[in-house]
């Protein structure tokens, strides 16, 4: 097989320069919509105590040396979502950062092991108000890069159209026929056996050793993220409290949460919480999060204690992720990510 040319071959780099140049165009924009809505840019720390929380996100580690020689071990963020909730705490109301990020285990069409995470804060503001937030910047996102759809692997949505908003109960319902919330209890305790009989009623495979988490994902994955975001962006939303990470649980119904996350071409673009300010319930969930990565991979991550120490005196706030390589490539019809990043990391040649 014929080994592509790198990245920096002069043919190469001429035929990936539109989609570069586009990017900055975005990228540009994109700052200032926020700058002209009184966002405040804030750069938080790549080196970090802990790179975060969640089972199946794997981490680069390295270790700082003190001036005693000792080795402090430190990992590159995942995100600088707890950096940015510290800034909160400290009085900041409404912040937005262009994060250089990292992620082991990850790499393909859709991931590579460095990108930029676009992240954005609103203090004393509901969730909702972030699902305009994206209205806004998938519009502007198509403009600069002159683009009137949203392309992805035979794929096309409009980004100036009206989102499509759909819970996640009404999602299992209506592509696999299994009623979700039927296998949560009340306060949101999960029936594996419930949702182990309705997966494979649906003529999804059930393992021995599934979770309730695990056959969750596998009807996500299989039944509906393919469908999402298709024609025009989807926003999917209200996760059970389970799956809810760091989001709060909904006031309207306990067993789920104030998450959503934005699709565009079958393509997850962002994920938003309404923010949980409870330290104690935060704690609960990253050690349950902690022993289930144990149970899988065999390595745990630390706990932030400052986090969860700054969490007690945060405002009540939402805040979002977007995947600012993700949308670059939806803008410009690219269809890898690497396609649209200045200089991919080495060893990822196709």
């Amino acid at each position: 097989m014929t080994r592509p040319s790198p990245w920096w071959d002069p043919h190469r780099h001429a035929d990936r320069r539109p989609a570069l140049m586009a990017r900055n165009r975005i990228t540009a924009a994109l700052r200032a919509h926020f700058a002209a809505r009184d966002f405040v840019e804030v750069e938080a720390a790549a080196l970090q105590v802990s790179p975060g929380n969640e089972a199946h996100l794997s981490a680069f580690a390295t270790a700082m040396i003190g001036a005693d020689g000792a080795a402090h071990p430190l990992y590159l963020h995942t995100s600088p979502e707890f950096a940015c909730k510290k800034l909160l705490a400290a009085g900041e109301d409404r912040i937005v950062s262009f994060a250089r990020v990292y992620r082991n285990r990850e790499r393909g069409p859709l991931h590579h092991p460095e990108f930029t995470m676009l992240e954005w804060y609103r203090a004393c503001a509901g969730y909702d108000v972030l699902m305009r937030d994206c209205a806004d910047l998938l519009a502007l996102a198509a403009d600069r890069a002159g683009a009137r759809r949203f392309t992805h692997r035979g794929k096309e949505a409009d980004p100036c159209a009206e989102f499509e908003r759909i819970t996640l109960a009404q999602a299992f319902a209506e592509r696999a026929g299994i009623d979700l919330l039927a296998t949560m209890a009340a306060d949101g305790t999960t029936d594996r056996a419930a949702l182990a009989a309705a997966v494979g009623a649906a003529g999804l495979r059930v393992a021995a050793d599934d979770t309730w988490a695990d056959l969750f994902s596998r009807v996500l994955v299989a039944r509906i993220e393919p469908h999402l975001g298709i024609g025009r962006p989807t926003i999917l939303c209200e996760y059970p409290v389970s799956e809810a990470a760091l989001a709060r649980p909904s006031p309207r119904d306990p067993r789920v949460a104030e998450r959503f996350e934005l699709y565009a071409c079958g393509v997850e673009l962002a994920n938003a919480f309404g923010e949980l300010t409870d330290p104690v319930e935060q704690r609960r969930r990253f050690e349950s999060e902690m022993a289930e990565k144990a149970r899988i991979y065999g390595e745990t991550y630390p706990i932030d204690e400052d986090f969860l120490a700054a969490l007690a005196v945060m405002p009540e706030a939402s805040g979002i992720a977007l995947g600012l390589d993700r949308l670059v490539m939806l803008a410009t019809g690219a269809p890898r990510i690497d396609d649209v990043i200045w200089t991919p990391v080495a060893g990822g040649d196709r």
